[in-house]
């Protein structure tokens, strides 16, 4: 049970309704972390807004998927381990490998898709203070410092979402249920 108001379209707060419609259009359904987020019209625009600026990031959507399930493994958030099961299996198109390796915390099959999740840990664990070794081990996977930054404004983007869902104990939507995780702070 969600500690926080799951907001439809009919008892959001006016600012956060025009987020919710182009969301709802979008995806066919609202998912719950949206819902919890309506609350603050804000943190629904700023998710939603730092989302579609990181889809111009130099990243694939498959690397950017890589930065979001490392970033909600490594903060337990089962919500969007499961959201972003979904994104990097139908859209991304990342291999069962690499979604497994990622949702289980393992090495990864994929050497740079290795180098980029131990990076994105790093990037967490160490709130930003990398080692020189990981920023060189991420520089010879073939990143540069762009992208360093846009790890960071990724892991920023998780942090967000993972941590709302964490304070809101988010349901996991019937849309999301195939890709559950029990790793981290289950709904």
């Amino acid at each position: 049970m969600s500690l926080v108001t799951l907001r439809t379209l009919e008892d959001a707060p006016a600012e956060a309704l025009p987020w919710l419609q182009k969301a709802q259009e979008q995806s066919g359904y609202l998912p719950n972390l949206l819902k919890v987020l309506a609350n603050a019209p804000v943190a629904l625009e700023t998710y939603l807004t730092v989302s579609a600026i990181n889809a111009r990031a130099s990243l694939s959507l498959a690397e950017w998927e890589v930065v979001q399930l490392t970033s909600a493994t490594t903060h337990g958030c089962s919500f969007c381990v499961a959201g972003h099961t979904a994104i990097a299996k139908n859209k991304a198109k990342l291999s069962e490998g690499v979604i497994e390796a990622l949702r289980s915390r393992g090495e990864l099959p994929d050497t740079r898709y290795e180098a980029l999740a131990a990076f994105t840990r790093e990037v967490i664990v160490n709130r930003g203070a990398v080692s020189e070794d990981s920023l060189n081990s991420f520089l010879e996977a073939g990143f540069d410092q762009q992208q360093a930054l846009e790890v960071i404004l990724g892991v920023s983007l998780a942090t967000l979402c993972n941590f709302a869902n964490s304070f809101a104990r988010t349901p996991l939507n019937p849309e999301l249920a195939a890709y559950r995780w029990g790793g981290g702070n289950d709904q």
